[in-house]
C-alpha cells in the first residue's frame, strides 16, 4: 500500500499578507513520490486517503477531499453537493512538495493565492 505523506502549506507574502500568515493554510494528505512530487501512479490506491484541511483566522477549519478532474487538475472539495466550494490547485501534479517550495492555489474568494510547503512527514 503506498505511504501517504501529511503536508502543511501556509499563506505565502502577498501585498494584504507582507510577512504571510501561518494562521492560513492548509494541510494536506497525498502520496508522493521520492522527489516530493504527487504519485499519480499510487492515488487509485489511496483515493480516499488524499484529503484536505483547510484553516483560517477566525473560521471553523474546513475538511474535504482532493479530487482529480481533467487535465490531472486537482481541486479541493469540502462538500460533495455542489462544485461552489472547490478550491483549484495550480499546476500541483508538477510541483515538489518539499519544505520551502512554493504552490498556488485559487480559493473561495476566487483570486490565486500562493502558499509554502512548511513541512511534509509520513502520515
Amino acid at each position: 500500500m503506498p505511504r501517504i505523506s501529511h503536508i502543511t502549506l501556509e499563506l505565502a507574502r502577498e501585498p494584504e499578507h507582507p510577512h504571510g500568515d501561518r494562521n492560513h493554510g492548509y494541510h494536506l494528505y497525498l502520496p508522493l513520490t521520492e522527489e516530493g512530487r504527487i504519485d499519480l501512479a499510487a492515488w487509485d490506491k489511496v483515493r480516499g486517503a488524499c484529503r484536505v484541511r483547510r484553516f483560517r483566522p477566525g473560521e471553523d477549519d474546513q475538511h474535504g477531499r482532493i479530487r482529480r478532474g481533467p487535465g490531472g487538475r486537482l481541486s479541493f472539495d469540502y462538500d460533495d453537493r455542489s462544485d461552489f466550494d472547490d478550491e483549484v490547485g495550480f499546476r500541483l501534479t508538477q510541483e515538489s512538495f518539499v519544505p520551502g517550495e512554493y504552490v498556488s492555489v485559487r480559493e473561495d474568494d476566487g483570486r490565486m493565492h500562493t502558499f509554502q510547503v512548511i513541512a511534509v512527514r509520513p502520515e
